[in-house]
């Protein structure tokens, strides 16, 4: 698993010195992430598609979340999975330009999707897609 420091700092978690606890984490995405960890997930993948959040989360479920502030454990496990593959992406492209143009380029071994919507898809799907973020980090085909 990616460090989760680098999630937890993606989704604006407070900070620790050290990684945070797994286990916290997914105490933290079971009570709610803040609708505010969705704002700056969509901003720092897509920065100027203001309807990238919607993919996430439609548009009339997250008008209800921002009354109560809080997304539903669901909806926070979709915006932790981006999260951790953002932190990946970044790490093994090491600008954010770049991990963008890989998670919006369809991909050959992906059946031509584009990463990011495999992973908002589903947890198999960022598996595959921290699978290929590792293969491309340590050098391997991918």
């Amino acid at each position: 698993m990616h460090a989760l420091s680098g999630v937890a700092e993606v989704l604006g978690l407070p900070s620790r010195k050290h990684d945070p606890s797994p286990f916290a984490l997914m105490a933290q995405i079971e009570k709610g992430l803040a609708v505010e960890a969705l704002d700056r997930v969509a901003a720092l993948l897509a920065p100027g598609d203001s309807g990238f959040r919607f993919d996430i989360v439609p548009r009339a479920t997250l008008a209800r979340r921002k009354a109560g502030g809080l997304l539903s454990a669901d909806e926070g496990t979709r915006v932790a999975r981006l999260a951790r593959v953002w932190s990946l992406a970044l790490d093994v492209w090491e600008t954010p330009e770049a991990a963008r143009g890989f998670l919006f380029r369809p991909h050959a071994m992906l059946e031509d999707g584009r990463p990011v919507d495999v992973v908002i898809r589903s947890e198999i799907g960022a598996e595959l897609v921290l699978g290929l973020l590792g293969r491309l980090k340590y050098g391997t085909a991918a």
